[in-house]
C-alpha cells in the first residue's frame, strides 16, 4: 500500500556550493542536482546536514512558531494578542481550525526536518573519517528527535506516566523520500511509539556526538532534551540523572547575570543548543517579529504578544530581575527576552538542567549532584531574588514559571502537570493542534483528532 506524506523536500536544491567536479565540461547544475550527486560526498551530506539547522530556524518552527503556539495556547491572561494574523489569535482563543497556516507550517517544517535527516542518515556511508560520520549522525538523530518530541507534545493528547499512551501520535518515517512521485501513506503511530523513537535517537546521540561541537549539537545537547523528555513523561529519575549530566559534566555555566542568556550574538555560557542568527540572515526570527516592540523589529502589533498584569504577580520579590525583564511600547508592554532581531534563540539552557535536578530530586526526595533548596537558589541569586530556607515542589514549579516564561514552556507545562487553562482540562480536545486539512484530504491512512 502506498502512503503519503505532504512534506516541502528540499535537498539541497540545498545549496551545495561546495561541490565540485574533476570534469568541468560535465557539471552538472548546482540549483538542480540529482540526488545522487547531493548525497555522494561527505562535504555534499554535511551541507544537507546544515541544511536541518536551517529548516529549524524557520519561523515556523523553532524559530519561534512552535513557542508561539505553546505560550499562547497555554495563556491564562498572561498576555494579550495584538497582532494582526488569524492563527495566533485562535491559539489565543483555543479555537483552531484544521486549516490554520500557522499549524499546517510546523507540521511541514517539522517533517522537513525530518526527511533531510533521514537523508543523511541513510548515506553515512560516504564517509571515510569515523569521527566526521559519528558527529554526522548524532546530529540528524538529535535534530529528528527534537521535531518528534514537539510534533507529540503538539498533536497528540498529553502523556499519561506509568499508562499505555495508545492515543494517536503522528507518523513516524524514518526512510528519505527524495523522489516526490514515490512518497508515501503513514499512518499515525501512537505516542508512546513516537517517544520511544525520540528516546532511541537521543541515547544514540549522546553517544555519537562529542563533548563540544562549535554551535552545533554536542552530546549534552542531546542529555539536555533527554531530561526535557523525560520529565514530560514522569520519569524523574531519569530525569534527574540526565540533568546532573548536563550541569556536572557539560561545561556550560550560568551567566553572570540573567540578561546576559538573552539577545547574544553568540551562544551564551549556559547555551546548551541555540539556533543561530546572523544580520546577514534574510530575515529576523519570529521570537522577534511576534514579542518585541516595533522598536526592535517587532510587527505592528507593537508588540503582538503584550504581557498583562497577571503574569507579574507569579514574582514574589519585586528586586527580581525577571520581574523587571520587560519594557513598555505604545501598545503594551513586551519582554526583554526577544528584543535583539538577530540574536541567537537558546532551545536549551543550563538553568532548565538547574530545575529539572531541583523538581525530580523534590519529588524523589533525593539529593542527586545538589539538594532542591541548592538548585533554586543558585538561579535566584544569579536573578538578585531573595533565596529561600526552604522550598517545596510548588516553590519550584513556581520558579520554572518566573525562569522560563516567554520560552514555548506554558502549554507543555500544563499537559505535564494537569493544569486547567482558563478552565479548560489539560487533556481536552481544544488544546492540541488538528492534523492539517491539507494532510488529511490526501492521505486516507491519517486520522483527525477529537473536535476536528
Amino acid at each position: 500500500m502506498k502512503k503519503y506524506m505532504k512534506i516541502n523536500y528540499i535537498l539541497a536544491f540545498i545549496a551545495l556550493g561546495l561541490f565540485s567536479c574533476d570534469d568541468n565540461l560535465n557539471v552538472e547544475p548546482e540549483q538542480n542536482l540529482s540526488p545522487e550527486v547531493a548525497t555522494e560526498t561527505p562535504a555534499n551530506v554535511k551541507n544537507i546536514l546544515n541544511s536541518i539547522y536551517g529548516t529549524a530556524r524557520s519561523g515556523d518552527s523553532y524559530g519561534g512558531g512552535i513557542g508561539l503556539a505553546s505560550e499562547l495556547i497555554g495563556n491564562e491572561g498572561d498576555l494579550s494578542w495584538n497582532g494582526t494574523f488569524v492563527g495566533p489569535s485562535e491559539y489565543n482563543e483555543k479555537a483552531m481550525v484544521a486549516d490554520n497556516g500557522f499549524v499546517t507550517d510546523a507540521w511541514l517544517n517539522a517533517y522537513d526536518m525530518n526527511n533531510q535527516a533521514n537523508i543523511v542518515l541513510a548515506n553515512l556511508e560516504v564517509f571515510t573519517d569515523e569521527d566526521d560520520k559519528a558527529s554526522a549522525e548524532g546530529e540528524a538523530k538529535f535534530l529528528r528527535a527534537l521535531a518528534y518530541f514537539d510534533l507529540g507534545r503538539l498533536f497528540s493528547k498529553p502523556y499519561t506516566p506509568g499508562e499505555p499512551n495508545t492515543q494517536p501520535g503522528v507518523p513516524i518515517i524514518l526512510e528519505p523520500v527524495l523522489d516526490p512521485n514515490a512518497v508515501t501513506y503513514p499512518a499515525r503511530n501512537t505516542l508512546d511509539e513516537v517517544y520511544a523513537q525520540v528516546i532511541n535517537d537521543l541515547s544514540d546521540a549522546y553517544n555519537l556526538l562529542p563533548p563540544s561541537n562549535i554551535y552545533f549539537a554536542n552530546k549534552y545537547s542531546a542529555q539536555a532534551l533527554l531530561a526535557r523528555v523525560y520529565l514530560q513523561m514522569g520519569e524523574y529519575e531519569s530525569a534527574r540523572d540526565a540533568a546532573n549530566d548536563v550541569i556536572l559534566n557539560s561545561g556550560a555555566e550560568l551567566t553572570s547575570t540573567f540578561a546576559e542568556a538573552f539577545n547574544n550574538a553568540e551562544n551564551s555560557d549556559e547555551d546548551l543548543f541555540a539556533i543561530q542568527v546572523t544580520s546577514q540572515d534574510a530575515y529576523e526570527h519570529s521570537w522577534n517579529v511576534y514579542w518585541a516592540g516595533s522598536e526592535f523589529g517587532g510587527r505592528i502589533g507593537n508588540p503582538d504578544v503584550s504581557v498583562e498584569e497577571p503574569h507579574y504577580e507569579k514574582y514574589d520579590d519585586p528586586e527580581d530581575d525577571r520581574a523587571n525583564f520587560f519594557y513598555t511600547t505604545t501598545r503594551g508592554v513586551a519582554t526583554t527576552k526577544w528584543q535583539n532581531q538577530f540574536g541567537n534563540i537558546p532551545v536549551l539552557r543550563l538553568a532548565e538542567m538547574y530545575l529539572i535536578r531541583a523538581e525530580a530530586n523534590e519529588r524523589l526526595d533525593t539529593e542527586e549532584g545538589a539538594t532542591p533548596l541548592d538548585d533554586i537558589n543558585e538561579l535566584r541569586e544569579r536573578a538578585n531574588a531573595s533565596t529561600y530556607d526552604s522550598v517545596d515542589l510548588d516553590l519550584i514549579l513556581a520558579e520554572r514559571q518566573r525562569e522560563l516564561a516567554f520560552e514555548g514552556f506554558a502549554l507543555f507545562e500544563a499537559k505535564r502537570l494537569g493544569w486547567s487553562i482558563n478552565d479548560i482540562p489539560y487533556d481536552a480536545n481544544q488544546l492540541v493542534l488538528p492534523i492539517p486539512l491539507r494532510e488529511i484530504d490526501a492521505n486516507p491512512e491519517l486520522e483527525q483528532n477529537a473536535g476536528y
